[in-house]
């Protein structure tokens, strides 16, 4: 018996396809990988395949919204889920694929938040016009970037560099790069993860690293949502689940809303987990000031370390 389809939502960007497009196919090579060692999920005793589609949804934040920037914390990032929300709590769609660090602090009532798979790169790197990298730009370079979090920490790196002209941009990953060829750019600021989940790594001039250029909180992370009453989804949606990828969610997000974290929040968060231990770096930016920290503990303790690390920071502020 084939399952009726399962829909998924996902914004209309090519980025977010190919995103729910790689959850689609984790989720039925490891259904079918499952089945064939006999293992079966509550709710899909009978199911031998699962037939999976996907649904794009047109949100608020893929519209040219000229007072982005005058939005704030979770108001802005929900300019990005709320219309793919509303579709799941209306059951025109069976769960959805987010990129964490679109997703806003507060889950609406009846949906939960509740897989997410292995995370891709997290870091942000420069693509360059001339391939050279951001030390050796020629005088007078624009660099493209749409974040606060992002130009504060080229500023940094950049120090004595005071002809570098940093400018606004907004689009998805291929207008970007389209802007850039067509010489509005010099370079662009870009994630890693982006590029690689659409092929267009070999664009990559330069990657920095995250003690010099700390990534948004969430980077490279996908969190599928689905309501919470659905046993069967939340069944079938664990089996792609990381607990790894999970801990470093949890931690990230607790950085964030500590500092009320939206997309022109300069703030910057990682983590890393080896053996029973996570690092948990964040950066913030301010008054060109840079306040970096870092700490180390149990990855029980994730939330509680994250705590800790914005405490530390806020000292120095």
């Amino acid at each position: 018996m084939i399952l009726n389809k399962i829909i998924i939502g996902t914004r209309g960007s090519l980025l977010a396809v190919a995103q729910a497009e790689k959850v689609k196919d984790m989720l039925t090579e490891k259904y079918k990988e499952l089945r064939k060692k006999g293992i079966i999920i509550n709710g899909f005793e009978d199911i031998e395949s699962i037939n999976i589609e996907l649904k794009t949804i047109v949100t608020s934040g893929d519209k040219d919204l000229r007072d982005f920037k005058k939005i704030k914390g979770d108001s802005q990032k929900n300019l990005f889920v709320k219309e793919i929300e509303k579709e799941m709590i209306n059951k025109t769609i069976d769960f959805a694929v987010h990129s964490l660090k679109d997703m806003p602090q507060i889950t609406p009532n009846g949906l939960e938040n509740v897989c997410f798979p292995l995370r891709e790169d997290n870091r942000d790197v420069l693509i360059s016009k001339n391939g050279k990298k951001l030390e050796d730009l020629l005088e007078n370079s624009r660099i493209g970037t749409g974040s606060t979090r992002r130009e504060a920490e080229l500023r940094t790196l950049l120090n004595e560099r005071k002809d570098i002209i940093i400018k606004g941009i907004r689009g998805n990953i291929h207008t970007r790069i389209r802007k850039l060829h067509d010489g509005e750019y010099d370079a662009i600021i870009l994630a890693a993860a982006g590029l690689k989940r659409t092929g267009l790594e070999k664009n990559i001039t330069e990657y920095f690293d995250e003690n010099y250029f700390m990534p948004a909180p969430g980077q490279g992370i996908l969190c599928i949502q689905c309501r919470n009453d659905d046993k069967k989804i939340k069944n079938l949606l664990k089996i792609i689940d990381n607990k790894e990828v999970r801990i470093m969610c949890e931690a990230e997000r607790e950085f964030s809303k500590i500092f009320n974290g939206g997309c022109h929040t300069p703030i910057g968060c990682s983590s890393k987990i080896e053996g029973e231990n996570i690092i948990i770096k964040g950066v913030y930016n301010y008054d060109k000031k840079r306040v970096f920290k870092e700490i180390i503990g149990n990855k029980n303790d994730a939330v509680k370390l994250s705590q800790k690390l914005a405490e530390k920071i806020k000292e120095e502020i």
